[in-house]
């Protein structure tokens, strides 16, 4: 467990104390003297201690088991399902050629920042519950297109349209689950 991990967790602790103390299943009064302070300091409280511990999660890279790259029979498009887990699958130079990613009740982080994209391709994803992280270099144009319910896609890359550039088409369906794009 990383510091941060541990400072959430007792901020988390912290709120729930409270919390029980409002409910007067624990009496903790002279901690807390002002009303103003007793739901926005349980908010407060709350807030810091779940991103605290959500950041120690998502930025520990031991975290992803390391597979290889799974193609497809045609020996081209890759196929990616994971389920109550975490999957990581790097390209080092070698040529993509479109993907579709599968995550449910997990997460799965492909690499791409180093793949050789020779024409436009395409990543169809679906999550439930879970979330997918894209890596992709800053030499291709990104386009995205999604369904979401209760989730979506963070799309960081830029903007600017890289002329004659190769465009990676981004198919979402996210249900209670996310995608995020970054270089």
């Amino acid at each position: 467990m990383t510091r941060r991990t541990i400072i959430g967790i007792i901020f988390v602790v912290a709120a729930l104390l409270k919390l029980s103390s409002m409910w007067g299943i624990i009496h903790f009064d002279w901690l807390w003297q002002h009303p103003w302070q007793e739901y926005f300091g349980v908010a407060i409280l709350l807030y810091i201690g779940t991103e605290l511990i959500i950041y120690g999660f998502s930025h520990n890279n031991s975290q992803w088991l390391q597979r290889p790259i799974p193609l497809n029979e045609d020996g081209k498009r890759i196929c990616c399902s994971v389920r109550f887990g975490g999957d990581e699958y790097i390209y080092h130079g070698e040529t993509f050629k479109g993907a579709r990613l599968d995550a449910f009740c997990g997460g799965i982080r492909l690499d791409l920042h180093e793949a050789v994209f020779n024409e436009d391709e395409e990543i169809d994803i679906h999550t439930f519950m879970g979330g997918i992280v894209l890596v992709v270099p800053t030499t291709i144009n990104v386009v995205v297109k999604s369904r979401s319910f209760i989730g979506g896609v963070g799309n960081e890359t830029p903007n600017n349209i890289i002329p004659h550039a190769p465009t990676l088409h981004i198919v979402a369906s996210n249900y209670f689950g996310g995608v995020n794009i970054k270089n």
